[in-house]
């Protein structure tokens, strides 16, 4: 093959088989990123037939890093973060710490040196941004309380590996001080200081200046109309400002690209940004997670399977229980501990950039490159099946913990109340529902399984019962078949088809008001014999509506002048 035709045997060859296997790990319902490792690993120099070039492979590779971290800039939320800070902030940093010693710890018993355990303990400390989006998507859970907090807990590990990746290269003497000449700590510091300096002016740059500039040139381009002039400036933004990163403040382009999303997230036009940069994202992580696949020596599974187990049991075991007990500490429920634990008990992006920097700063052998490698594919892997598990782990925890009333006002418990109103989940949406059955002076009962929730209906001295409301015990105690009507307040689309289920079977004939996000689910719901099912857009359209007819049929829009009324159509 001729030298010239090896950028586009890398693009044409590494896509088509990425392509085929991501198309056959869906149909074995793995992650498409599984398919895509599989794909590198076919065209790397450890497997017979078609080898890609590694060295286009690679530069195409940081393309996907820029692309990625851009997108993750776009959609970094401060606000979103500071809603779960209480659990996300402290629950992250507290993860990574233990984790990474505990990785530290056990490297050494192989032989490694302080460095590589590091360097190993914060690549399996991160979960990849790419699976748990995509987990949280497909179980529609992504807007619901627990989603929140996986992805504020993911931002926070994001941003601390951001950070780690500015200073690796300045702390690499440190980290590797055992080979070589003596270390020398005054100009260690110095090129700590000078690196941190750095960081701190890039960062200033980009949020005095370019928090005004960008927004201001996509707007113009905008203005201009040309679809694939505004798709250039979001390229040449996102590529340009990680480019200039590393060539002008020697920072990665990493956290040039990062930043380049935070700016471009405050333009009005920042979702036009995101679907523009969408396809390029997508197919470039592709090629990312190609290259990385053609690193990965198959051979180490017979080599060092032990190594391969331990590193799994890290990642798997050891992660979610880490994340799990910190979550409880800090007060979260059982259920929303063991879903955020079990979403980012996985490794990915930003283990595999670790990786390889530490490879390249000669602080990571190839055989711990490797490890990390096949820990993130066995993880990857098992996640789906992880995530079976929590309707059974939470099945046996509500048959340990007794389901019982936890505040009744009445002497005769629930035995009392007929045709009253059985609320399911008290949320945002739950809470005004609440309100409106109090005013009304309407009886109820309250389902939930979130404890804090529980504390502050018992403060409440309200009738609220513990548990899974798709359990048939839960909705007993509840007086389900005593109930004129049930709210399925909660926005867990599987969830709610399941209490649904639960409750038709029970009592066929109560009336069912639920709500959804999406038109499938509401589909799905009035299908499994839901009476009311509200979809919020929907709603709030026709709601928009009737403010619009009521405002033009006011005496105020009417007795207007005629420059400032709608002409008749």
């Amino acid at each position: 093959m001729p030298h010239h035709t090896d950028l586009i045997a890398a693009l044409a060859i590494g896509l088509t088989l990425a392509f085929f296997g991501g198309l056959l790990a869906t149909r074995l319902r793995l992650p498409p990123l599984v398919g895509y490792l599989l794909a590198g690993i076919v065209v790397g120099p450890f497997t017979p037939g078609f080898v890609a070039d590694a060295a286009i492979a690679a530069q195409l590779s940081e393309i996907g890093v820029m692309l990625l971290m851009f997108g993750v800039g776009l959609h970094f939320s401060i606000s979103d973060l500071l809603a779960v800070r209480r659990i996300a902030v402290p629950g992250a940093l507290l993860r990574i710490v233990m984790i990474t010693v505990l990785s530290t710890v056990v490297s050494q018993w192989w032989g490694w040196t302080v460095g590589q355990g590091i360097i190993l303990g914060l690549a399996l400390s991160v979960a990849s941004t790419v699976v748990l989006l995509r987990a949280l998507e497909e179980r529609g859970t992504l807007d619901t309380s627990n989603g929140k907090i996986a992805v504020g807990w993911l931002v926070v590990e994001d941003l601390v590996m951001v950070l780690a990746l500015v200073m690796l290269p300045a702390l690499a003497p440190l980290l590797g001080s055992n080979e070589g000449g003596p270390l020398d700590l005054g100009a260690l510091g110095i090129a700590l200081l000078l690196t941190l300096g750095k960081m701190i002016l890039f960062v200033a740059v980009m949020m005095i200046v370019g928090r005004r500039l960008i927004p201001w040139v996509l707007a113009r381009v905008a203005r201009i109309g040309s679809r694939e002039l505004f798709t250039l400036a979001v390229l040449g933004t996102a590529l340009g400002i990680a480019y200039a990163a590393g060539a002008l403040f020697d920072v990665s382009f990493a956290l040039g690209a990062f930043l380049a999303g935070v700016v471009a997230s405050e333009s009005k036009f920042s979702q036009q940004v995101a679907e523009d940069a969408l396809p390029f994202q997508d197919a470039f992580a592709v090629l990312f997670f190609v290259s990385v696949g053609m690193l990965f020596n198959p051979a180490i599974l017979l080599q060092a399977p032990l190594l391969v187990l331990a590193i799994a049991l890290i990642i798997i075991v050891a992660k979610t229980l880490v994340a799990f007990f910190t979550m409880r500490v800090l007060k979260a429920s059982f259920s929303t501990a063991l879903t955020v634990a079990i979403s980012l008990a996985q490794i990915g992006e930003f283990s595999f950039i670790l990786a390889t920097l530490g490879r390249d700063l000669d602080l990571l052998s190839a055989q711990g490159q490797n490890l990390i490698l096949a820990g993130a594919i066995v993880s990857i892997i098992v996640n789906p099946f992880l995530f079976r598990l929590i309707p059974i782990i939470e099945a046996w925890q509500q048959r340990r913990v007794p389901q019982t009333v936890v505040q009744d006002l009445t002497q005769g418990g629930l035995s009392g109340l007929s045709q009253h109103a059985v609320l399911v989940g008290y949320g945002r949406v739950g809470r005004l529902i609440l309100q409106t059955l109090q005013e009304n002076h309407v009886p109820f009962v309250v389902i939930e399984s979130d404890e804090r929730r529980i504390e502050e209906l018992r403060t409440l001295k309200l009738l609220v019962v513990y548990g899974d409301a798709a359990r048939a015990e839960v909705l007993s105690r509840a007086g389900i078949r005593e109930a004129g009507v049930v709210i399925i307040a909660t926005p867990d689309g599987p969830q709610s088809q399941l209490i649904l289920e639960q409750v038709r079977e029970m009592n066929p004939t109560v009336h069912v008001t639920a709500r959804t996000h999406d038109e499938h689910t509401q589909q799905a719901l009035r299908n499994l014999g839901a009476n009311d099912v509200l979809y919020g857009e929907y709603e709030l359209g026709l709601a928009m509506g009737n403010y619009v007819l009521a405002a033009l049929r006011s005496p105020a829009v009417s007795a207007a002048p005629p420059s400032q009324k709608q002409p008749a159509s």
